[in-house]
């Protein structure tokens, strides 16, 4: 891990039940992939990967919360992203997960998108038992 981030500040967790707390977990993301010495559009791909799950957790959960953390594995070095909630899940992960799918309508990334821009991504969730999506994304 770069010894320019300070254990304290290698993990953030935010709850999230409004628009405010969605921006909040976003600044934290992008300053902690900035501290890692991610570019500024890589810090930008992980804070945009925030705002879609943290986007997600208001609109289908109510609430719920975000953990973005440090990571390495094989000497190279990332962000973590873990978005959680205890909302209604997600009845077709499958479903979900194919392009130009949605459930409101709307012209977000979605999770087709978030998988797109990180570099590993995994859902759990299933109907009635919230949902835990984690992903990563590793510095260039």
């Amino acid at each position: 891990m770069p010894n320019a981030v300070p254990e304290e500040t290698r993990e953030a967790c935010v709850s999230i039940e409004s628009v405010n707390d969605i921006v909040a977990a976003r600044r934290q993301g992008r300053i902690l992939a900035e501290r890692l010495g991610f570019s500024p559009s890589e810090a930008t791909l992980v804070a945009t990967a925030i705002s879609e799950l943290a986007r997600n957790i208001v609109a289908y959960a109510q609430r719920g919360e975000v953990v973005i953390r440090a990571t390495s594995q094989a000497g190279r070095h990332g962000v973590m992203i873990i978005a959680r909630d205890q909302g209604p899940g997600i009845s077709d992960v499958k479903l979900a997960l194919q392009q130009g799918y949605s459930t409101s309508g709307g012209l977000g990334l979605g999770l087709p998108g978030v998988r797109r821009i990180m570099d590993v991504f995994m859902v759990d969730s299933g109907p009635d038992r919230g949902t835990s999506i984690t992903a990563t994304k590793w510095k260039i």
